[in-house]
């Protein structure tokens, strides 16, 4: 497996904290618009804003039939993940939902395995750990009585997210540029969200006006600049690492919460943080030790 370097580190934290903050966004968004005009309207911006970035990086877009497959089938793995994801919101919770779609880092060691892959014990032992930790900050036991549809399409999007999480994985390894991999990922989103969104709702210009700062905020900085960073970060970082890191996003919205908007932290959401903490270190523990004693054990950025 890659190795995890402190560059890949970083970059998978600045996802997770932009994330978490527009978690808050997401679901305001949701009472004013439907959930594929949210996705068309939100991916949408995200490709807007990397054209610039692209053109500035790659000077030319790179058009080899292998590129624009990778961009194709991640665009369509991407779409379903952040659709169902969305939709979930009309029948659960967000504390639910947040916690549902974690379990892609479950699930991205479990399809490893699938492939051929070994993964440790102890890191094993650091995802259990995480989904503990997560439970313990997103979710309110009186809240667990039944499951209902929304925690279903949570799920669904968990599997989808892990699956993006292995093609980036793949496809990096194949000298793809991430930004370009990132803009033809929203562009195919987008194409497929706003489609679904003529065909099956009927969206209003006032309230998408109305919707317009969640809008932005989602669509410039959690699709435009964190998606990128995910790419880009995740050449530094392998799949398993990096899908801990970036189940952070729930830590960091439950922080924003308190920052921003003055909601305070429960005991029992603190230890939860403390327990994803201790999962992230467990996990590059694990690292650590499977490292062959031979190999140097600086970090190449």
């Amino acid at each position: 497996m890659r190795k995890t370097t402190p560059k890949g580190i970083v970059l998978l934290l600045i996802t997770a904290i932009v994330w978490g903050s527009s978690f808050v966004a997401q679901e305001i968004g949701m009472k004013s618009i439907d959930a594929f005009t949210f996705t068309g309207i939100r991916t949408a911006l995200g490709a807007l804003v990397l054209i610039p970035v692209a053109l500035i990086v790659n000077k030319k877009f790179d058009l080899r039939k292998s590129t624009l497959t990778a961009g194709l089938t991640l665009g369509i793995v991407f779409s379903i993940a952040q659709n169902f994801q969305q939709f979930a919101f009309y029948y659960s919770t967000s504390g639910k939902i947040a916690f549902i779609t974690a379990f892609y880092m479950f699930f991205v060691p479990l399809f490893s395995v699938f492939l051929g892959k070994k993964i440790r014990l102890l890191t094993w032992l650091s995802i259990l750990l995480g989904l503990a930790g997560l439970f313990l900050l997103c979710i309110n036991p009186s809240d667990m009585t039944k499951i209902n549809l929304g925690d279903v399409l949570a799920l669904i999007c968990a599997v989808f997210y892990a699956v993006q999480i292995m093609l980036i994985d793949k496809f990096v390894e194949k000298d793809i540029n991430g930004v370009q991999l990132s803009f033809m990922q929203f562009v195919v989103a987008a194409v497929i969200s706003i489609a679904a969104m003529f065909i099956f709702e009927h969206p209003v210009i006032s309230d998408i006006k109305t919707a317009a700062p969640s809008l932005l905020y989602s669509g410039i900085m959690s699709c435009g600049v964190a998606y990128t960073l995910q790419i880009v970060g995740q050449k530094h970082a392998n799949p398993v690492v990096a899908s801990l890191l970036m189940c952070m996003e729930s830590v960091f919205a439950v922080l924003a919460a308190a920052l921003i908007l003055h909601q305070g932290m429960s005991f029992k959401e603190g230890a939860g943080c403390v327990i994803m903490f201790v999962a992230i270190i467990l996990s590059q523990l694990s690292e650590s030790l499977s490292r062959p004693r031979s190999e140097d054990p600086s970090p190449q950025a």
